[in-house]
């Protein structure tokens, strides 16, 4: 085994948020894989031994305070309300180099660190202290002007400006041409070392501007294989007050109208399939569910991890329409309990799903063919394939593994 590694992750959240969870179960991995892991979050719930930043009643003002100031300095440019999260300048932060775990730590490892977590500048600090510095992606943020998602835009392979999907007036010289410039002069640093959760996004990142130069590893994120398993699915459907007799489509999303989510898709699509053998499992925020073709069980937001574990359990599909996604965790704890999966062919999807093996990879925007893989997987249940997915790709001491050797042999 190699020497034990002080490793400090940095991340937003600790339990909210696909890249807060992924940073948590990442940190789990890596401690149990012999490390020393101290975990710096803006902003923690649970009870879980990460470490909160602003932990006194004038810290968590500053937090609010960073995070009012963010949206404000982005206000006079957006486009519109619609992208006012999908948007972040990066302008407000707090300086973290001269934190006493920071300044010990052997490895510094930054998640998600938006909404007034660490500026561009923090992290040019972070940088300054000339310990190796690690950053996972878990969108384009890193190396565009300020957007999370560029969408088809590839303004970011240049240097940003007419920035027509997020900017009101859009220019050469707007704001994201402005936030551009200062991430190139801040981040062309030799200990900066990128990671991204799919072979997608490091495709991206290498072809940017910004961070074509740096050394980047595609690490996928990692998921505990024992807490999330197959069980009897039978069992699992009546204990939720489900009929075993009928075959589950899952569908799982924070807020089911947002509009990349792709619900509209998965609505026409169930249009296609027989409704009295079929019905629809929903978690996540449904206000203003339509009427479906099949029976709609909505079970709302699940904040308990045993209890979404036994809704993968008793689902017979796992389906994720969206319209973009980087690596998703759902897709990950849907193989691992053994639910095969269906999603369309974008991001790093086409790298969780193998076609026709562990689900179906349906063609981009096409609710017919997401009819089509909806149906091909409720018939052939490539239940074992899809657990087998899960155990060989994500599991714990191979991510951990991964990381380790990137950590010591290009840091």
């Amino acid at each position: 085994m190699p020497k034990p590694l002080n490793i400090v992750l940095l991340s937003y959240h600790n339990q909210n948020g696909g890249a807060g969870i992924a940073c948590g179960r990442l940190a789990e991995a890596l401690k149990k894989a012999g490390h020393q892991i101290n975990y710096l979050v803006q902003e923690k719930t649970g009870n879980d031994e990460s470490i909160a930043l602003n932990n006194s009643p004038v810290k968590k003002a500053m937090r609010w305070l960073r995070f009012i100031l963010e949206r404000l300095a982005y206000l006079p440019f957006e486009k519109n309300k619609a992208v006012r999260f999908l948007f972040n300048p990066g302008k407000f932060g707090q300086d973290l180099s001269q934190h006493p775990l920071i300044q010990q730590a052997d490895i510094i490892h930054m998640h998600w660190v938006n909404f007034g977590m660490l500026s561009v500048q923090n992290i040019k600090q972070l940088l300054d202290t000339g310990k190796p510095i690690y950053w996972t992606l878990h969108d384009m943020w890193a190396f565009t002007g300020g957007c999370h998602h560029s969408g088809e835009c590839l303004n970011f392979q240049a240097s940003c400006g007419n920035c027509q999907e997020f900017i009101k007036n859009p220019s050469t010289n707007d704001l994201s041409h402005q936030i551009w410039q200062k991430k190139f002069k801040a981040f062309q640093a030799s200990n900066l070392h990128i990671i991204t959760c799919s072979d997608w996004l490091k495709e991206r990142a290498m072809s940017s501007s910004i961070l074509k130069n740096q050394p980047i590893q595609s690490i996928p994120n990692v998921i505990d294989t024992e807490q999330f398993k197959p069980s009897d699915k039978g069992k699992a459907k009546k204990t939720l007050g489900l009929d075993p007799s009928k075959k589950h489509i899952l569908f799982v999303a924070m807020r089911v109208n947002a509009p990349k989510k792709g619900f509209s898709y998965l609505e026409k699509a169930l249009q296609g399939l027989d409704k009295t053998t079929t019905e629809l499992i929903v978690v996540g925020n449904a206000q203003d569910l339509p009427e479906l073709h099949l029976k709609a069980h909505v079970l709302g937001h699940i904040s308990s991890p045993e209890k979404m574990i036994q809704i993968y359990q008793a689902a017979d599909v796992f389906v994720t329409p969206s319209l973009e996604e980087n690596l998703p965790n759902t897709i990950m704890e849907a193989m691992a309990c053994g639910t095969p999966c269906v999603g369309f062919k974008i991001g790093g999807i086409p790298e969780m799903i193998d076609h026709a093996v562990n689900g179906y990879v349906a063609e981009y925007q096409s609710s017919g063919d997401l009819t089509k893989g909806l149906s091909w997987t409720l018939a052939n249940a490539p239940e074992a394939a899809a657990r087998h997915k899960a155990e060989s790709s994500y599991a714990e001491a191979i991510i951990a593994a991964k990381h380790v050797n990137f950590y010591t042999h290009v840091g």
